[in-house]
């Protein structure tokens, strides 16, 4: 027989907390209500909890401190934050400190509901204690500048979250790889990941190629077609420059990251979807926010965890170690047997700005291994392309 599950509920309001503790009790969980942050922590010490749903303005105890202290005695304990509109960076920052989701106020109850099931089928995380090492990727990130050093320890700690993770640098930096990173360090790495570049599908498509669509939802949909979002269900779907999505597919997304759920175009089915959630981009988030041309709840819903990928120019002690990696990658599958590259050829590599960032840096050391002598062991300045003989 299930074990009941123990949900305490914490809010001043005590409308609230009765609401909560009729729609959950009917639900078939125990319910437990405190109408502050110090009696929660009481309750929290008296009896095993399951999950705690906290508001965030709270009189002398905020959700937010609320949440530090009870981590602190109960590091697994998950909760759910619930907010009004104007205080979602709260929110946010609550998700950083390590809460599953947050509501705003006024809630679908249906919807909480929901957020308290997917609470309770969260995938155990690939390095908790139970006698498995933390997963390692197949993808390789090289660099040794701190900048990536710092990167690599936020996708180390943020693999295993649920949290969504908001991606930003100049193009050919790296975004997809660290979300395919993300991907395969986290309890998810056995189910698909499924990455979208939002810039690339037509605005009239994007829609369809997001949440599928119903036959005869359009001119020429002969049968049903099924989205990213269910193809990815159980994984990670990466939606590669997020900020080109019009405002209608700003709407359904953020939806669906509320709701956990979609409609396909020309359904009114609800059909429920378990993602994590990646995106990536290479604007100014904040100021197409300010523009009107990006809804700021679905910013806020985004970056949660934001990972800043610093272009190459800035990072230039990287430039050498990529660069004998793409060699030794190249040459692999080219058949070549260069070993190293001569001192000119690297300096003109560190001299150069890398407008196109690591995938620059790629094709350039692509180019040379397909231009080499078959039987040359070193790769040459001569190699290069023009554009980097130029700063000589």
């Amino acid at each position: 027989m299930q074990e009941t599950k123990t949900v305490l509920v914490v809010d001043d309001e005590e409308n609230i907390r009765k609401v909560l503790t009729a729609a959950l009790s009917k639900e078939g969980y125990n319910v437990l209500t405190a109408p502050n942050g110090h009696l929660a922590l009481k309750k929290l010490a008296e009896e095993p909890v399951d999950l705690m749903i906290s508001d965030v303005v709270m009189p002398d105890m905020n959700g937010l401190d609320l949440l530090k202290k009870a981590r602190e005695a109960h590091p697994n304990l998950p909760a759910v934050i619930i907010t009004a509109y104007g205080a979602i960076p709260s929110a946010v920052d609550a998700m950083r400190n390590g809460a599953l989701d947050y509501l705003t106020k006024p809630f679908d109850l249906d919807v909480l509901k929901r957020l308290v099931k997917v609470s309770f089928q969260e995938p155990k995380p690939k390095n908790a204690k139970n006698g498995r090492h933390k997963a390692k990727s197949s993808v390789q990130f090289v660099g040794q500048s701190e900048a990536i050093k710092k990167t690599l320890a936020i996708v180390e700690r943020a693999a295993d979250a649920r949290a969504t993770v908001l991606i930003t640098g100049e193009s050919g930096t790296g975004k997809e790889m660290i979300a395919k990173m993300l991907h395969e360090k986290s309890a998810r790495a056995d189910k698909p990941f499924v990455a979208v570049s939002c810039a690339a599908i037509p605005e009239t498509l994007l829609e369809v190629e997001l949440f599928g669509a119903l036959k005869g939802a359009y001119t020429g949909a002969d049968s049903d077609r099924i989205g990213k979002f269910e193809q990815a269900d159980g994984g990670t779907l990466f939606l590669d420059e997020i900020g080109d999505i019009p405002p209608l597919v700003q709407v359904k997304l953020l939806r669906a990251l509320q709701e956990r759920q979609i409609e396909r175009l020309g359904g009114n089915k609800p059909i429920e979807v378990d993602v994590r959630f990646v995106a990536a981009t290479n604007r100014d988030m904040e100021e197409a926010v300010k523009q009107g041309t990006f809804r700021n709840d679905l910013y806020y819903r985004l970056q949660v965890v934001q990972i800043e990928l610093p272009p190459l120019r800035d990072r230039i002690e990287d430039v050498e170690p990529l660069a004998l990696h793409f060699l030794a990658k190249h040459c692999a599958e080219n058949g070549r047997c260069l070993e190293s590259i001569e001192t000119e050829a690297m300096r003109a590599l560190k001299a150069h700005d890398w407008p196109g960032n690591v995938r620059e840096l790629e094709n350039a050391i692509e180019r040379a291994v397909a231009l080499a002598d078959p039987k040359a062991t070193v790769l040459t300045l001569d190699l290069l392309p023009d554009s980097l003989l130029a700063l000589r």
